[in-house]
């Protein structure tokens, strides 16, 4: 059990921010509609959700595979040459993932003094969703950067 919600954490994860989203984006039209009030605050949580959704979510599509990758020259390559030029591509994806993420932190410390304007809450919670996504998006580089490490070695082997 533990394992399935780790393997599916960013998953898990986005889909409750989403949730969360529609939860309120459609108690506010609700209330707006029907009963001629709405909440006040709905409106810039729904968008924070959104956001976090958004990073968790890339997260998770970088974790599945699903960004677009050029593949028109690797797919020729042999086996091994195709899992060596793998390997090279995830590492580099990875200074560039961490990279990015310590831009995210310098960008979370200027937005820190910034509030928003209904919930009076500090921004960096919002920005916060850049950091905690490429964080995790170098957890799963350094497992597929393993994985193909031991791919090299299982086909040497061979």
């Amino acid at each position: 059990m533990q394992k399935k919600l780790l393997n599916n954490f960013e998953e898990i994860i986005a889909s409750l921010f989403i949730c969360c989203t529609l939860v309120l984006v459609v108690a506010n039209i609700f209330l707006r509609y029907f009963v001629k009030t709405g909440i006040p605050w709905s409106e810039e949580a729904a968008t924070a959700c959104f956001v976090w959704s958004v990073y968790i979510g890339a997260s998770a599509a970088y974790k599945q595979g699903q960004h677009i990758g050029i593949d028109l020259i690797v797919k020729h390559f042999s086996n091994n040459m195709r899992n060596v030029v793998q390997l090279i591509v995830h590492l580099i994806l990875f200074f560039v993932i961490v990279f990015i993420c310590s831009l995210s932190i310098l960008y979370i410390k200027t937005t820190y003094i910034k509030v928003t304007p209904v919930l009076a809450v500090s921004s960096a919670y919002i920005s916060c969703s850049i950091a905690v996504s490429f964080v995790l998006m170098a957890i799963r580089t350094i497992i597929l950067i393993i994985k193909d490490i031991k791919m090299i070695r299982d086909l040497k082997g061979a």
